[in-house]
């Protein structure tokens, strides 16, 4: 019997901690400042959502990126656009799920049209969408990446820093 209350012990714990992970949830005004950093680091910024196919099938190369990039001075930032009331539902297991260990915040701000063009001009709101920017440049894809990819451009931009 002890021994089964240890392991429940544990079980709890783990489940706990996986869950454990504050999510910020911003409106636009609180967020834009997120995406103009002006300081000697390289800034990825992810939109998606648990609901997007796609986003999701990105997710391992992010994961990656940014487990390869850990020593250099690239901030990840995946920006939630789940509705907040599936917060705890949808996005906190997804987290675990997809093991993200990078910052994840929930972007909170239904009226798009105000602020997608804010993010990039020429984003027409579809995601996945990445931004990466530094002091020195500003890119946007509207579009999923596979790892190479996005390792070749992280390298370039890094090297530019």
């Amino acid at each position: 019997m002890k021994r089964f209350t240890s392991i429940l012990i544990l079980c709890f714990s783990l489940y706990h901690l996986s869950y454990s992970q504050q999510i910020k949830v911003y409106n636009f005004n609180e967020f834009e400042s997120l995406i103009h950093k002006q300081t000697d680091s390289l800034y990825v910024v992810n939109f998606w959502a648990t609901w997007c196919v796609p986003c999701v099938n990105e997710l391992p190369a992010f994961n990656k990126m940014a487990a390869k990039y850990a020593n250099k001075k690239l901030k990840v930032l995946m920006v939630s656009l789940d509705m907040p009331k599936h917060l705890e539902s949808r996005l906190k297991p997804a987290i675990t799920k997809y093991n993200i260990k990078s910052e994840v915040v929930l972007l909170d701000d239904p009226d798009f049209n105000s602020w997608i063009n804010k993010v990039d001009p020429t984003w027409s709101g579809g995601i996945p969408a990445t931004l990466i920017y530094s002091r020195k440049s500003r890119s946007f894809y509207e579009k999923g990446f596979e790892f190479e990819e996005l390792d070749k451009i992280i390298q370039f931009k890094i090297n530019e820093l």
